[in-house]
């Protein structure tokens, strides 16, 4: 069902809806290039609202039922945004910042009841909305192919994997975060970044 939960009015109407859920994955997120100085108050409590709280009104509704049937997936689908503060966006880095902190403290308040809470660092991902914001920051006349590995070498050049992330390459690590193998993973930052971070420890 659809609701926009980014407002209490449509959480009450999910919850309506859904009472409770075993697996819960916050995958709503904006983004979009801004020059730093630019960004108004009222971008930044806009990233903040619709990146961080809409995903903790989400987490106090159904993590309550969860720990008490003793089982449940949180997953929170961070960047690696949140680590490597984009100059263009970071409003945006930010609140994927704040997505890792609300992850690990959940994890926290659901400990020892069979329930995890992770976080997902993906890198830069092949969407509709990547693909605009893409034709951004390179000549919007090359074809997507070329666009692509423009964008990578001028602006992502760090990435070991050197294209955009498939979206069902992101869902892979999800499927196994919600699965009974990933058990004693909780609190953790997990990364589907293709090697962007430079960094060994996740």
């Amino acid at each position: 069902m659809a609701a926009d939960v980014t407002t209490t009015d449509g959480v009450d109407t999910l919850l309506a809806a859904l009472p409770s859920v075993d697996i819960l994955v916050n995958n709503l997120g904006i983004f979009g290039s801004q020059p730093a100085l630019d960004i108004s108050d009222e971008e930044w409590r806009r990233y903040f609202e619709v990146n961080v709280l809409a995903a903790v009104r989400l987490i106090r509704a159904y993590l309550p039922s969860m720990t008490d049937g003793g089982w449940g997936r949180i997953q929170n689908i961070a960047s690696d945004s949140a680590i490597v503060i984009p100059t263009e966006m970071i409003h945006y880095g930010m609140s994927k910042t704040a997505l890792l902190a609300v992850s690990r403290g959940f994890a926290k308040e659901a400990a020892g009841t069979g329930v995890t809470v992770n976080s997902v660092i993906a890198g830069p991902t092949h969407t509709g909305g990547v693909e605009d914001f893409v034709y951004q920051l390179v000549d919007k006349d090359l074809p997507w192919d070329e666009a692509q590995r423009e964008f990578m070498r001028l602006h992502r050049p760090q990435s070991l994997l050197q294209r955009l992330i498939e979206p069902e390459e992101i869902a892979n690590m999800c499927v196994y975060l919600a699965s009974p193998q990933a058990s004693a993973t909780t609190g953790a930052a997990v990364r589907v970044d293709g090697g962007y971070l430079d960094s060994i420890v996740p």
